[in-house]
């Protein structure tokens, strides 16, 4: 996964009585987040390449295209395939938008396949080549296609041939699958704008790691800066205190 993550402890834009701060006053001074210690997400490191499984928080929302964008690297060309209801309902992949992410137009392969079925077809194909750097799929639904075993194959092939392959799943339901890594991610608030407290900053995602092989589950704020993803609140721990209450942060 990401190569360099980093931890955000904290940042913004503060007004003092003076109204020092205000952009419309005369000598403010821009402020910006700052970065902290490299971080890394669950099984980012020493692992081989395999299926993560990734939940739209609606068919709408876009947010996880940043969050998964910020995870690959443009050395080898990227794989991204949709099925028809995905395009239909969501929208064809937008090539000059993956510059944003540090992606070259050219270092990509779009694939638009008729249905789930092709769609998997395709993916598994893409693993299998060694000169594709990662394979992303998005398909629409619960198809009958798209079952346990589908999902074991891409995970299989995937950690056979080294490509890393990320199931995007668009108004769908968390039913049986054999992806290493699952994920729920939403867009969250932006980050304050540097320069204007009252106009919106960076953009921010939500991602719960609700299902890890060797990892432990929980959820992060992240932003996306040219060096990879950032955490911008603390993880949250799932597991329930004494008191029967999630505790808040991790030991």
């Amino acid at each position: 996964m990401a190569a360099g993550l980093s931890l955000v402890p904290g940042g913004g834009i503060a007004r003092g009585p003076d109204g020092s701060g205000d952009p419309g006053r005369a000598g403010h001074r821009s402020a910006r987040v700052s970065l902290g210690e490299p971080w890394r997400l669950p099984g980012a490191g020493g692992g081989s390449p395999t299926l993560s499984e990734i939940f739209a928080a609606s068919s709408r929302d876009g947010g996880w295209a940043g969050f998964l964008l910020g995870q690959i690297h443009a050395r080898r060309p990227l794989l991204w395939v949709q099925d028809r209801m995905a395009i239909l309902e969501s929208g064809r992949v937008h090539p000059p938008g993956l510059l944003a992410a540090g992606l070259g137009v050219a270092e990509l392969i779009h694939v638009e396949a008729r249905d789930s079925k092709a769609a998997l077809w395709a993916m598994e194909e893409g693993l299998r080549c060694a000169a594709i750097g990662a394979v992303i799929g998005e398909i629409w639904g619960d198809p009958i296609a798209l079952d346990f075993t589908a999902t074991r194959r891409l995970a299989v092939a995937a950690e056979r041939h080294g490509v890393a392959a990320y199931l995007v799943r668009l108004s769908s339901t968390a039913n049986l699958s054999g992806a290493r890594l699952r994920w729920r991610v939403a867009s969250a608030p932006s980050l304050p704008h540097p320069l204007n407290p009252r106009a919106p900053g960076q953009a921010t995602w939500q991602a719960e790691l609700f299902r890890a092989r060797g990892s432990q589950p929980g959820t992060w704020q992240l932003a996306h800066e040219a060096d990879g993803l950032h955490l911008v609140a603390e993880p949250v721990d799932r597991t329930l205190d004494e008191t029967g209450f999630k505790r808040v942060g991790r030991k």
